[in-house]
């Protein structure tokens, strides 16, 4: 049982206050993630009411920022979805300037706030930008045991139907906030003429994850141009709907080059077990991965392995251009994949995990097989 009051701060509070002292920061991350509540806790008085509070979605808070009107005495201003306004960075930068060293600016967005810049980045070098995720095991004041894991794997990491743990509730929230996604926010930020046919995609999605992504398929289901079915994955993944990842290809291996894989922000969608389970996994390393890019400023890469021949390892994840380690992904506690012997006498990856949902947990050959429970504990992800 899970409750607000349960929750630590966010993973990237802190790392977020530290940042406003010098610099802007920018959060993006999927729409009902928690983007606004993390933004609100930021400030001494941390609810919507608050005046250094203004959404570019409420009309007399749009008109305030178009005249240039920001409230007096507030250390901290957040400026939500902002960026859905054309010429958005120019009216920040001007705020910015001007009140440098008086005033703090968080600026919040469901959608890739780095990508909706038109032409060069005026404010190339005034912010520090963080991709919030959804909650994650590690980040619960709880311990996290098989059932807590098993309500993750349920509901997703979205705050509201994981307090919530309800089927009823899961199913109406889903159906909104797709509705939101492609109604709200695609049609405010891009040029779609058959917006409809986003619904079917984003339907479709959740039977395409784990296995290599064909376009072509999705181009015949959706009878519309490959370039077109191109286009819209990108607009779902500057969205934060989905993301993709490529293929990692080692010197010695006949790595597969094209292919990539696609997974859900959201993996409580996807109905089959096992590949729901690996989208699990996908997230909590894209996470990781994340964590690091925007904290410490590393390279990091979230990539997968699989030859010709089809051997595969699900995941490897890659810092400053070198193999970290690699993850492969079982929901039951089975032998260790002939894939991971495979891959580790040919490449320089030092360390492979196999994670699953069980209990054991030992070490063969240098290969690690323990629970993802354990796992996530020992790399401290966020």
């Amino acid at each position: 049982d899970f409750t607000m009051n349960k929750i630590h701060d966010r993973y990237i509070k802190n790392p977020v206050a530290l940042d406003l002292k010098s610099k802007m920061v920018f959060i993006g991350g999927p729409r009902q993630v928690g983007k606004t509540t993390l933004a609100l806790s930021c400030l001494s008085d941390p609810n919507t009411r608050s005046p250094a509070y203004l959404n570019w979605d409420d009309i007399s808070d749009r008109s305030k920022l178009l005249q240039g009107e920001l409230p007096s005495n507030e250390k901290i201003i957040i400026l939500d979805e902002i960026h859905k306004f054309a010429r958005w960075r120019n009216l920040v930068k001007g705020f910015f300037d001007k009140n440098k060293g008086k005033i703090s600016f968080l600026i919040t967005g469901s959608a890739r706030l780095d990508y909706y810049s038109k032409g060069r980045d005026s404010l190339q070098g005034r912010y520090h930008y963080y991709r919030l995720h959804p909650f994650s095991l590690r980040e619960m004041n709880v311990e996290p045991t098989k059932n807590v894991l098993d309500l993750f794997l349920r509901f997703g990491g979205f705050p509201e139907p994981l307090f919530r743990a309800e089927e009823k509730f899961w199913r109406r929230w889903q159906k909104e906030r797709l509705q939101r996604v492609i109604y709200d926010d695609i049609r405010d930020l891009e040029t779609v003429k058959e917006i409809s046919l986003l619904e079917l995609l984003a339907s479709e999605l959740p039977n395409r994850v784990g296995s290599p992504l064909s376009v072509k398929n999705l181009k015949e289901l959706l009878q519309v141009a490959h370039e077109t079915v191109d286009r819209w994955l990108n607009i779902f993944e500057r969205m934060y709907y989905c993301f993709r990842i490529p293929p990692y290809g080692p010197p010695k291996v006949r790595a597969v080059k094209k292919e990539q894989k696609l997974y859900l922000w959201d993996w409580s969608l996807i109905e089959e077990d096992g590949l729901r389970f690996e989208n699990f996994v996908a997230s909590q390393l894209l996470k990781y991965c994340q964590f690091i890019e925007d904290t410490e400023g590393y390279r990091m890469e979230l990539r997968f392995l699989r030859d010709t021949d089809k051997r595969e390892v699900d995941f490897v994840v890659i810092k400053d251009g070198k193999p970290e380690f690699a993850v492969e992904c079982k929901t039951g506690e089975k032998d260790i994949s002939s894939s991971i012997h495979y891959f580790k006498e040919r490449t320089q990856i030092p360390k492979f995990y196999q994670v699953h949902q069980g209990q054991k947990d030992y070490e063969k050959n240098d290969i690690r097989v323990l629970p993802l429970i354990t796992f996530c504990k020992e790399l401290n992800m966020p």
